[in-house]
């Protein structure tokens, strides 16, 4: 952990454990030159510091790319998170980090959590100043719920195809992960004319180049979970990674990270790539894209929507009043649309990536108040 700290981070990472409960996590706050650390909080069997990492690095550059003043966090449990024990391990996270929460961390939703888990470690920690992402019953904003995240990275797509002259009902899309962020994306995208020709799931894919119904895969989702692709009949069946490389002008990867490597970058088909889930490409593979011509609207900026609504969540977090749901998505939509423009032109101007490019906007940002705080060698 030692060698991997660099100009920016990580400030702090904190192992803990518990041995009633088996719980094993981690926090990393990265960098709060622009604000407290704020983050998720993922549950897996193979969480680690490692990936925690690079996932805080991540929200440092989202929060400075959305320019929104919280510092870059992220924390990590390692546990299956459908275990009959999740809420005394969820307990147990959250007391080994008192220290830390709320004064500077706040819980968050990612992998493996839900709304009721954040309600979970919200009355662990006591009172509403521990967790966002709770559920709207205990006057909180719930992302997965309201769909924030997929809503705005459905809004860089159409972003996206504006910039290259292209009318988004026109577009045939593939999306990676049909979770929380993958259904809300394919929900805004028919709303917006899209046609959505494939999807996947953990259990399998589905393709119908005349277009998926996306309202009867969401109610199929809804009944069945990832095991919808096992009960939609309309569509041919496809492996896991097809939906990469099936005919699509827009490819969302919605699920995991690193799944599009050098081999993916120059086999799939799209020419525009959103990326929706965290880190779901290598460096190397931007590049090749770039090459190719491919247009990639960045993580950081694509699925930013979560941290625009928990900004908003923080804010909630003391208040005897409910958040304003309608001036979360006008706010996700304009914040998210600049960020896409922007990348893009950086990218086009620079002859850079638009990770490299919205990446350096994002460090000229971290790196000011870092210096206005007196944080950087004089």
């Amino acid at each position: 952990m030692l060698d991997s700290i660099d100009e920016w981070g990580p400030e702090k990472v904190v192992c803990v454990s518990d041995r009633r409960t088996g719980m094993r996590g981690v926090l990393v706050i990265d960098n709060t030159a622009r604000g407290m650390g704020k983050g998720g909080t993922r549950m897996s069997p193979t969480v680690s510091t490692t990936e925690v990492m690079r996932l805080a690095r991540n929200m440092t550059w989202k929060w400075a790319g959305v320019d929104l003043f919280y510092g870059g966090a992220k924390a990590g449990i390692r546990a299956d998170p459908h275990t009959s024990d999740k809420e005394q391990v969820l307990r147990a996270f959250a007391r080994a980090l008192h220290n830390e929460v709320p004064k500077e961390y706040v819980f968050g939703l990612d992998v493996g959590l839900t709304e009721d888990d954040a309600a979970i470690l919200e009355d662990e920690i006591g009172g509403r100043g521990g967790a966002v992402g709770t559920p709207y019953a205990l006057g909180g904003l719930p992302y997965d719920q309201l769909g924030v995240t997929g809503y705005g990275v459905a809004e860089t797509v159409d972003a996206a195809a504006q910039y290259i002259g292209r009318d988004t009902a026109s577009l045939t899309v593939s999306i990676q992960g049909f979770g929380a962020v993958g259904a809300a994306t394919a929900r805004r995208l028919a709303d917006l004319g899209a046609t959505i020709v494939a999807i996947s799931t953990s259990q399998g894919g589905l393709h119908n180049p005349d277009g998926l119904d996306v309202e009867q895969l969401l109610k199929e989702r809804d009944r069945h979970g990832d095991a919808l692709v096992n009960h939609y009949s309309a569509a041919k069946p496809i492996a896991c990674g097809e939906e990469i490389t099936v005919p699509a002008d827009v490819l969302v990867p919605a699920a995991l990270q690193d799944v599009i490597d050098d081999h993916m970058a120059r086999a799939l088909p799209a020419a525009i790539v959103v990326e929706g889930a965290n880190l779901p490409s290598s460096p190397s593979a931007q590049e090749i894209l770039r090459e190719r011509g491919v247009l990639v609207v960045p993580d950081f900026i694509a699925n930013a929507g979560g941290v625009v609504a928990a900004a908003v969540a923080m804010d909630s977090r003391t208040s005897g009043m409910r958040p304003d749901t309608a001036s979360v998505f006008t706010n996700i939509s304009t914040k998210l649309r600049a960020g896409t423009h922007d990348a893009l032109e950086m990218s086009a101007r620079d002859g850079v990536t638009t990770h490299q490019a919205a990446r350096h906007a994002a460090q000229l940002r971290v790196a000011e108040a870092m210096a206005l705080r007196g944080r950087l060698p004089r």
